[in-house]
């Protein structure tokens, strides 16, 4: 048992040792209400989502990318980057036998898990390319990070009591790739009105 685990109670310890498959920690995460962050912006470390049971994307993939490192997986985030006008999103992907998925902490129809089926990282962010649009269509993913090993981190960050905005910095000065080149944006076809109503549905409501 390492030594990290011993922070959490009893009951939690039970409970994450239970959570031994990916499909397991994102049925999980799932389960746990979306943190709007009605009393301002947080970035809780594992333990405190866990105990708050509140989870926005960021959240989600920290606490899940911890659970996955319990089960042996290197725990990682990558971030996908948006234009401006839209919210960036962070996965905890994993691999499994050569091959990558995801677990994604979304509020939403779209984002979410993927299998492990992608042969490598860019395969795995493309999936979610035509996801990802404004109220109007727009399609507005540009970016994705190369994967963020916590471990090089330390452990702090899965026990800490205050923000951890210093993995938000890091996960942005982290090496990014382009998606599509810049020739193509204009080009791109709008999401269909049905797409953009289905992206309405949401898990939990504020």
């Amino acid at each position: 048992m390492s030594h990290d685990i011993l922070s959490f109670s009893k009951k939690e310890i039970i409970l994450l040792q239970k959570l031994n498959t990916p499909a397991k920690v994102q049925d999980f995460l799932n389960k746990i209400p979306f943190n709007f962050e009605e009393r301002g912006e947080r970035l809780k470390s594992p333990i405190l989502t866990l105990k708050t049971r509140r989870a926005h994307c960021f959240e989600g993939a920290l606490l899940g990318a911890y659970i996955l490192s319990l089960c042996g997986f290197p725990p990682l985030v990558l971030h996908l980057k948006t234009t401006k006008e839209d919210y960036d999103h962070v996965l905890a992907p994993f691999k499994i036998n050569g091959l990558w998925g995801a677990l994604s902490k979304t509020n939403h129809t779209v984002l979410r898990y993927r299998d492990a089926i992608y042969k490598n990282i860019r395969e795995l962010v493309l999936s979610y390319f035509h996801e990802y649009f404004l109220n109007d269509g727009e399609k507005t993913l540009r970016q994705y990070s190369r994967p963020l090993n916590l471990n090089t981190l330390g452990k702090n960050w899965i026990v800490q009591k205050g923000d951890l905005w210093y993995i938000d910095k890091k996960l942005d000065e982290i090496k990014h790739y382009n998606i599509l080149p810049k020739m193509r944006i204009k080009k791109l076809r709008k999401a269909d009105k049905i797409e953009i109503r289905a992206g309405e549905i949401v898990e939990y409501k504020n």
